[in-house]
């Protein structure tokens, strides 16, 4: 190479390190009035530019327990390069869509920024989704490739030898388009293929890369939620919508710093645990730890002790089930502790030491502990707050990027989610008496809408464009926003009341042995159908499981004594059912309220409409 050659690529590297840090970033003015703090455009490219610039030597992400999986910020941006250039060279375009399955893994973050980095757009599936809905969303979104590991494979058989194109995610290698004789997911691991992630472009790529920039504006995500009711909407998210609610959040509620290690294991295509954990992680140049398999207590306890973890993403049924399983049982047989817990100061205290205990269970060095997803349920948090345990809350959905409020791991007020992130608006509408209103947001994190559904767009925004998240909200004298429930589940009283059926379900699930419930209008009344756990009220009662089942019931039926005492005239459950089966639910963990309850035309009529969109709280 020639010295003048090397005297311009040092004067570049130099450009590329100012334009990239942290100073020169946080002084630029945009004129939509935002502030940047990590990247210097609200792209993907940016942000693997950005933070391979900054923390070009450090480990990016990895997999608990494969020294082979690791990935240097360097190796990220190479990798990224290498996949965006060889899937131009195989002749897709901007806005050409390549879907993306499999469980989270660093692959799973180089197959998206290769692909968005680029201007394509990434269809992330989730991986629990039934083969039927996989295929329904490749055709509807004219996916021209899939990236998929081995384990999702299968799905996906019925696209084999049809010129669908597979990349295969478990290392990035593209499967030849004949694959007739691949019929199972043994083959298609076993098939040989073309590593993309260490494509070779060709001369001139620099001037490719360049022109491929993707902008802030362009289609980044198209994410098929699938619903309460089962209907599947599209949603178009930006460049821009992620990146900017990744920035934003990330000096709104705690400040992430290189090397935080990161444990992640909920599924990278729910936007939540994109947003709040890749690429905010990424952008800060923290370590981001995929557990690589199921969140089992056997696994994932012994992964907590290893990597010590600073920053975790979860939802509510998990930390539920480790205060049902190890906290509550303690509070509850100890009869040394019953006095004491009575009384606030002291019942403090005593959380205290549980919740340094807890704490040191999850590693010993968690400093926040996000929880999304559905609503926490009150009693837990009432815990957490008296443990003064890490834990922040936000809400949001999937077509808000997600995030739209929350608080830090040091502010909390129980019952509320935190105030509105600069840069967004929220109003209230149509609010009762008591303040309560649907929730309208506008800002830079909304959607740009649904995908091939005029119809549900103009019944989604307002004319004056907030969009409708369907939850009902209340603000407090602070301004902290907190839910109410869901502008579809609310149901009407006879008298003209508004019952929020989350509420009752919060006072049966912070009963013994109840594991979760549902409040269900029917026949016009108020069903609610209560889950036990039949084997620890076995063990507690001394008898045998079969013999719980209906003494269960008679169990259920008093509970609804005791909880009606606490409830409105025009709230009262008039009939409690034993649920013997688990309740159906949404890849995202939401019970199907549709199929419970009601009429059957009334429940049919319902999933013909949609029950609006993802929540993500």
């Amino acid at each position: 190479m020639k010295k003048n050659e090397k005297k311009e690529q040092k004067k570049a590297l130099k450009r590329k390190q100012k334009a990239c840090s942290l100073k020169t970033i946080r002084k630029m003015k945009r004129s939509d009035g935002l502030t940047m703090w990590h990247v210097n455009a609200y792209t993907m490219r940016s942000v693997v530019e950005c933070t391979a610039t900054r923390y070009g030597k450090y480990l990016a992400m990895c997999t608990y327990q494969d020294e082979n999986s690791e990935v240097t910020y360097r190796q990220m941006e190479s990798a990224v390069k290498h996949v965006g250039l060889y899937l131009l060279s195989q002749g897709f375009q901007k806005g050409d869509k390549i879907a993306l399955m499999g469980e989270g893994c660093p692959t799973w973050m180089l197959a998206y920024l290769g692909i968005t980095s680029v201007g394509l757009v990434a269809v992330p599936i989730l991986p629990d989704f039934p083969q039927k809905d996989v295929l329904n969303i490749l055709a509807e979104s004219e996916a021209k490739a899939t990236v998929i590991n081995g384990k999702q494979f299968e799905k996906c058989l019925p696209l084999v030898g049809t010129g669908h194109r597979f990349i295969r995610l478990d290392d990035l290698f593209e499967i030849p388009m004949d694959i007739t004789k691949v019929s199972n997911r043994n083959e298609f691991m076993k098939a040989p293929g073309t590593s993309i992630s260490a494509y070779k472009p060709p001369k001139g790529w620099e001037k490719i890369w360049a022109d491929s920039a993707p902008k802030e504006e362009d289609l980044a995500s198209l994410i098929f939620t699938s619903g309460t009711t089962g209907r599947s909407k599209g949603v178009l998210l930006t460049h821009k919508n992620l990146v900017w609610n990744a920035d934003e959040s990330s000096v709104t509620f705690f400040h992430v710093h290189k090397k935080d290690k990161v444990l992640s294991f909920l599924p990278l295509s729910h936007v939540y645990e994109f947003t709040t954990a890749q690429i905010l992680g990424l952008i800060c140049g923290a370590e981001i730890h995929y557990l690589g398999k199921p969140a089992a207590p056997s696994f994932l306890m012994p992964a907590l002790s290893d990597i010590r973890p600073v920053i975790m993403m979860t939802v509510p049924l998990l930390i539920e089930k480790v205060y049902k399983s190890a906290v509550k049982p303690v509070f509850e047989n100890n009869k040394k502790l019953q006095p004491w817990l009575k009384w606030s100061v002291s019942r403090k205290l005593i959380s205290r030491t549980a919740g340094r205990k807890l704490r040191l269970a999850f590693g010993g060095r968690l400093k926040f502990l996000g929880i999304g997803g559905a609503p926490l349920d009150p009693q837990v948090e009432h815990f957490l707050y008296d443990a003064n345990f890490p834990y922040a809350q936000g809400y949001g959905l999937t077509e808000t990027s997600p995030m739209i409020c929350g608080h830090g791991p040091k502010n909390h007020r129980l019952g509320m989610l935190g105030k509105v992130i600069k840069g967004e608006t929220v109003q209230l509408d149509n609010k009762n008496a008591e303040g309560v209103g649907e929730v309208l947001v506008k800002g830079p994190n909304v959607m740009q809408g649904y995908y091939k559904d005029d119809a549900l767009n103009k019944e989604s925004f307002t004319e004056d464009g907030f969009f409708r998240t369907g939850d009902l909200g209340v603000f407090d004298k602070k301004g902290w926003l907190g839910l109410r429930g869901r502008l579809k589940t609310m149901i009407l009283g006879s008298g003209g009341e508004n019952i929020y059926p989350e509420v009752i379900e919060a006072l049966f699930n912070s009963q013994d042995f109840v594991t979760e419930s549902l409040v269900v209008p029917e026949d016009g009344g108020l069903l609610a159908l209560v889950k036990i756990d039949l084997e620890s009220y076995a063990k507690s009662m001394a008898i045998g499981v079969s013999e719980a089942k209906a003494d269960a019931a008679k169990y259920i039926a008093n509970l609804k004594q005791n909880i009606n005492k606490d409830l409105s005239s025009y709230s009262k459950i008039s009939t409690v059912k034993l649920q013997e089966e688990p309740f159906q639910r949404t890849p995202t963990l939401k019970i199907k309220r549709f199929l419970y309850g009601r009429k059957k035309e009334e429940q049919k009529t319902e999933q013909e409409k949609g029950e609006g969109p993802e929540k993500k709280n």
